[in-house]
């Protein structure tokens, strides 16, 4: 069994197409066809069931997944420990973010930057969900996020701040002057609204259900950047926490009353697992910002 071999398998179990994976993998389809026969010959267990040209996994390559996946993702701390004695002059850092953490994660990578200029930094933006999936698969260091995790046995979490859920609008809108809105005040403002995959509207959905309320949605998007720019054509306004545009021109979040209408920013490791320097170095920057 080969470390090589655990990697094809792990992608071909996640696209579940040989050409594909293949093609991730960089190798021609017969090679990752020959090397997967042959770890399975190792295992005496098959892993995939293949029907014709569709394939997927076996009960024995589910059990085998997560366990391959382990196996990849210390081979590669363990490679990173080794680097991490250059002394931060190179290598390579891997970051989630959901999109209310950009005020706080910008200054942090300038810092960041400058002190360590030979670190690339990867930043990936998402949903809470999507990258706490990432996190649990080792694909990026540690995630910073708004809201409860799911799995919060498997993690170590900071607090970093807390965010009132606010009424954002352009500073022109009837409603800027507004010092406090409730839910109620605000069920006949059309809105443009993050999708359901963001923590965020699960938030708001969640206490709409209790109030019994109905907002007035025209549009949902998967992007806080475009959501943004529609604010600010004073024709729709959002409902997010004030800091996803605390850096944001020419808008107003005007808060929503509600004692339980506040959001937890933190900074998630996964638990037990090793910590490069440089991702321990990032995270002491985003802690005192």
């Amino acid at each position: 069994m080969e470390l090589r071999q655990l990697k094809y398998f792990i992608k071909a179990a996640e696209l579940l197409n040989f050409t594909a994976a293949a093609e991730a993998c960089f190798i021609t389809q017969g090679t990752l066809s020959q090397q997967l026969k042959q770890l399975e010959n190792d295992l005496n267990m098959l892993l995939f069931d293949r029907i014709g040209k569709r394939v997927k996994l076996t009960e024995a390559g589910k059990v085998f997944l997560p366990f391959a996946q382990h196996t990849v993702a210390a081979s590669q701390q363990g490679k990173q420990a080794l680097n991490d004695l250059q002394n931060l002059k190179t290598g390579e850092l891997k970051i989630g973010a959901t999109h209310a953490l950009i005020p706080r994660l910008t200054p942090a990578l300038i810092a960041f930057s400058e002190k360590f200029p030979g670190i690339i930094v990867s930043v990936e933006f998402g949903t809470s969900e999507v990258l706490l999936g990432q996190l649990e698969e080792g694909l990026i260091d540690f995630v910073l996020l708004l809201g409860k995790v799911s799995k919060p046995e498997q993690v170590v979490s900071y607090p970093l701040f807390t965010s009132q859920l606010s009424l954002i609008v352009k500073n022109t809108h009837p409603l800027a002057g507004r010092r406090k809105i409730s839910f109620k005040d605000i069920v006949q403002v059309p809105l443009v609204l993050p999708g359901k995959g963001f923590h965020t509207r699960k938030f708001i959905n969640k206490i709409i259900q209790q109030e019994q309320l109905k907002l007035d949605m025209r549009m949902e998007l998967n992007d806080i950047h475009t959501l943004v720019n529609l604010v600010k054509t004073g024709k729709w306004a959002t409902i997010l926490t004030a800091a996803t545009v605390s850096k944001q021109e020419g808008l107003k979040a005007i808060p929503i009353g509600g004692k339980d209408n506040v959001m937890k920013a933190s900074l998630i490791w996964p638990k037990d697992a090793y910590r490069k320097k440089s991702a321990i170095e990032l995270g002491k920057l985003l802690m005192e910002k």
